[in-house]
């Protein structure tokens, strides 16, 4: 493993790359210290120690804790995945932004120059929902959180926080042109990391004091391996649809004969769903957190995670993505045609609507097969997280998006070593990414 290593600044692209996205990281870090003018740091701690557990601490895990802070990425890259979201439906729905994304390259920019509009709309509304929200909070001696409310910080909140998001998405960008992996993917899996320090530290200070007995702590600690080893394994799982092509004779030269396989993926859609459903439940929860009105309020209260609410609301969309995403970016027929022009066909299935419909099959099965699994692991370690009271969040969402962050990172470094003819991490063992 540290052989691997050396290996990686031994070839002067991976290293650059890699050199380049721990910088970008660091910037990120950085920037979640910055904090936004205006606010009594110390009333705002307050406030956030009285809702650990529920969504706004699960927010403030996919922002690094920067909302706990309100730094100036307090928002995080959570309104990105919003309009994200909100373009890739829109291209099912409306014709002219579907004719977009079939125009290649030229499409995609003009899709991907509208995310980056409707991110900033996003971030300011979010933004204005939380400076209206933070002006009517108190300390713990009754202090207000705002230090000067009004219009004059609305709008400093708005254009502080909304600079944070614009500054996040560019970030995510460059480091997926210029780096090691996906930009707001690495972003996201820093911001998990982050937490994990503190987590161990307050783990130890609440078991020397009696809080939490050594027996809890040992089986939080046994779920989370337990955990991993589940995600590893299904992330690697597939099913590899045989094809056989058969012999062309073009002049003297005979062509096919080969047998090979298509392989799809038990999760197809990776750790997209569960980022996408918690970005969908955040959105209006996060603001009704700082509407003060008795029936917006028990809303957000039923929006918290380990809640039936919230669990509920979070399965059917993770549900509804694995198959979404999955359509997105797989077409049965596109593959199907391009089998049956290669002179490929599937035992036992005609080309053509035949072998479609047959892909379409399969992959239904295994999307629902991905969509469970990605919602146990999900939801179950939430539930029992929250049911024992564990003075941290780290549940099972995190440790998807963690684990297959990491898992598709790795992968990309083994395959730039083995194409120059260095081995991977593990001799022998090839490491294969979800996609």
């Amino acid at each position: 493993m540290l052989e691997a290593f050396q290996n990686i600044f031994r070839i002067p692209e991976l290293k650059k790359k890699v050199i380049f996205s721990l910088a970008m990281l660091a910037v990120y870090r950085v920037g979640c210290h910055i904090p936004t003018p205006g606010i009594d740091g110390q009333a705002l701690a307050h406030f956030f120690a009285q809702t650990k557990g529920n969504l706004l601490g699960l927010f403030d895990m996919f922002t690094g804790g920067a909302l706990q802070k309100l730094t100036v990425f307090a928002l995080g890259i959570m309104p990105y995945i919003s309009s994200s979201i909100i373009f890739q439906l829109l291209t099912v729905v409306v014709p002219t932004i579907e004719k977009l994304s079939k125009e290649g390259e030229a499409g995609r920019k003009k899709i991907t120059q509208y995310t980056r509009y409707g991110t900033v709309v996003l971030s300011m509304v979010q933004s204005l929902g939380i400076a209206i929200g933070l002006e009517s909070m108190r300390g713990p001696a009754g202090e207000l959180v705002v230090l000067y409310p009004g219009w004059g910080f609305r709008l400093m909140t708005m254009i502080t926080l909304t600079a944070g998001t614009a500054f996040l998405m560019w970030l995510g960008e460059q480091m997926t042109e210029k780096g090691l992996g996906n930009g707001i993917s690495l972003i996201i899996f820093a911001g998990i990391v982050d937490r994990i320090p503190s987590a161990v530290i307050n783990s130890v200070r609440l078991l020397k004091t009696g809080e939490v007995s050594l027996f809890l702590i040992i089986s939080v600690v046994a779920l989370m391996v337990l955990v991993i080893a589940a995600i590893v394994y299904v992330e690697r799982g597939q099913r590899r649809v045989p094809i056989h092509y058969a012999k062309r004779v073009v002049g003297l030269k005979t062509y096919g004969g080969q047998t090979s396989h298509l392989p799809l993926k038990v999760n197809m859609s990776g750790v997209i769903p569960p980022i996408f459903a918690s970005s969908i439940i955040m959105f209006p929860a996060t603001v009704a957190n700082f509407i003060n009105v008795p029936w917006v309020q028990k809303v957000a209260q039923s929006l918290t995670p380990g809640k039936l609410g919230y669990e509920v609301f979070y399965v059917a969309f993770i549900v509804f993505f694995c198959y979404f995403y999955t359509a997105v970016t797989f077409n049965p027929v596109d593959v199907a045609e391009t089998v049956k022009k290669h002179g490929g066909y599937i035992p036992g299935v005609r080309p053509g609507k035949e072998t479609s419909d047959y892909l379409d099959n399969v992959l239904t099965k295994l999307t629902f097969a991905g969509a469970i699994y990605i919602s146990i692991v999900c939801v179950l370690p939430s539930l029992l997280i929250a049911k024992f009271n564990v003075p941290f969040y780290f549940g099972g969402t995190a440790l998807l998006i963690a684990v297959g962050v990491g898992m598709d990172s790795v992968a990309q470094i083994e395959s730039h070593l083995i194409t120059r003819s260095y081995e991977g991490f593990m001799k022998g063992v090839r490491i294969r990414g979800r996609r």
